[in-house]
């Protein structure tokens, strides 16, 4: 099974909403199998522009932490049908576009889950079910997908350095 990760667990791993949020999201992180997690492009790009907006990050700072999480998870690439596909979406569902692009980029991929706080929990469109992994009550397919992988080596950011220099 497949899984992508939306813009704010990755911004609530950088710290945004305060510590326990971004402990809450790194444990969560901690437990996701790097193959089969998967960063919709839209998403690093929302989560640069988040950093330097609401977190007040230099450039350079947002910039390393996109770089750093390209590193971690492999990123879902935003076609020209995904875009199309996601204004189709965001017209049946009353969605916003970008929230659109994710989900159609997460669906693309084969994801059969999207983790994301913003969107409805427990909506499924074209095979991938919105879950809201900060849920007092953890959705049954992402304890099914959690349950099947073992723990692994922490991705806590700051334990991690980027080997990219540009």
């Amino acid at each position: 099974m497949m899984v992508a990760l939306d813009t704010n667990v990755l911004a609530y791993a950088e710290g945004l909403n305060g510590g326990e949020k971004k402990t809450e999201a790194l444990d969560l992180l901690e437990q996701l199998p790097p193959a089969s997690t998967l960063i919709p492009l839209q998403a690093l790009g929302e989560l640069f522009s988040v950093l330097v907006r609401k977190a007040r990050r230099s450039r350079d700072d947002a910039r390393a932490a996109v770089l750093s999480w390209g590193d971690t998870f492999p990123v879902i690439e935003t076609s020209s049908s995904v875009i199309l596909i996601a204004g189709d979406l965001a017209v049946a569902h009353q969605m916003g576009f970008w929230d659109a692009v994710i989900l159609s980029s997460a669906a693309d991929a084969r994801c059969r889950l999207l983790l994301s706080e913003d969107l409805q929990d427990g909506f499924t469109w074209s095979g991938v079910t919105v879950v809201n992994p900060f849920s007092p009550q953890r959705h049954k397919l992402l304890d099914a997908f959690l349950a099947g992988e073992t723990k692994r080596e922490p991705v806590r950011r700051a334990n991690r350095t980027s080997k990219r220099s540009h």
